[in-house]
């Protein structure tokens, strides 16, 4: 039986120490304070230690994370368990960083024609793959009601076709921020939608590394993204303006998900850039209005400065930077496809 079964499954819990009957969310006995789940605690110390063993650091921290729900906040051994998977979080960041240049040096010495076909090969997977994953996420009951009550609403106010390419444009985004968590080993909920506002997702688990962060947060817009990538080439093929539209709500829904304030994706980018990074994102916004035109850039730029000349700078991080100059060249160019209501 899980720590969730167990707490909430209506039955009686006493402690195995001294017998004293428990409360249902009860972590320690009020009587001889010993730790409710002890037993489940040792069976998740030996089991993250073994996966660490095994090289699966990602299980690791997940076991981790599910040994912090059994222990009352503020105690050592919560203090230490959570050292250990922010521990865990930073091996797995490093050890990102450190493939992504091998694999970067690797390809340099490749012809052109291999490099491109490696490319090609890539993508081609990641669509099978993904594919799966997306359809795992419309399993979850809550999530397709909330996501049939959106698209009912927005039905109304642009048709079927429009309002559709937003819905499953606003999932697939949030599906690309449930990806990023599941690889850090953390367990999210499904998305959820609200008319009028977007979607969400939740999580418990803690994300201690400022790059870990920035991934799961871009990881929205570039999901997002490559659904507006998607749409554009329907449009293209079909000649539909309405596929075109798709593609230009796409790029400005995830455009205004860049702005780095409030919570929103690009706040938890910034988080990883230091002051000359931000300097450069914000170069890029202004940059980009100036081509587009678009005006969303204007206020993603000024937040950016504002972000720029504060204190609470980041470590710095390359791949977060080419992220946020890539996702704006890309998503502004999106944004100025088509009017965003077809003909």
């Amino acid at each position: 039986m899980t720590a969730f079964d167990s707490r909430f499954s209506g039955a009686r819990r006493t402690c195995a120490e001294c017998g004293t009957e428990l409360g249902v969310d009860a972590l320690v006995c009020p009587a001889c304070h010993a730790l409710v789940h002890a037993a489940r605690l040792k069976l998740l110390a030996a089991r993250a230690d073994g996966l660490v063993a095994e090289g699966k650091l990602g299980d690791a921290r997940a076991a981790w994370e599910e040994a912090l729900t059994l222990l009352p906040a503020g105690t050592q051994q919560h203090a230490a368990i959570t050292a250990r998977a922010e521990a865990l979080a930073k091996r797995m960041a490093d050890a990102a960083d450190s493939g992504a240049d091998e694999a970067r040096a690797a390809r340099a010495h490749l012809p052109w024609y291999r490099r491109w076909g490696a490319g090609v090969g890539a993508i081609a997977l990641l669509l099978l793959t993904k594919a799966k994953f997306l359809l795992l996420g419309l399993a979850k009951l809550p999530t397709l009601f909330s996501m049939f009550g959106f698209f009912a609403v927005y039905w109304r106010a642009f048709g079927w076709p429009l309002a559709l390419g937003f819905v499953v444009g606003i999932y697939i985004h949030e599906m690309g921020h449930v990806a990023a968590l599941v690889r850090l080993g953390i367990k999210p909920t499904a998305p959820m939608f609200i008319p009028g506002v977007g979607a969400f997702i939740s999580y418990s688990g803690r994300i201690s590394d400022p790059r870990e962060d920035a991934k799961v947060g871009l990881a929205g817009p570039i999901w997002g993204a490559g659904a507006g990538l998607f749409a554009f080439a329907v449009a293209s093929w079909q000649g539909s303006d309405v596929w075109l539209a798709i593609a230009t709500l796409t790029g400005f829904i995830n455009l205004f998900n860049l702005i780095p304030w409030f919570g929103l994706d690009g706040s938890h980018g910034f988080k990883a850039l230091d002051a000359p990074q931000r300097w450069a994102v914000a170069i890029a916004m202004g940059v980009a209005f100036w081509i587009s035109g678009v005006k969303i850039l204007v206020i993603l730029a000024i937040i950016a400065v504002i972000r720029a000349v504060r204190k609470d700078q980041g470590p710095g991080d390359a791949r977060t930077l080419a992220n946020f100059i890539g996702l704006i060249a890309v998503l502004t160019w999106m944004a100025t496809l088509a009017p965003i209501l077809p003909g």
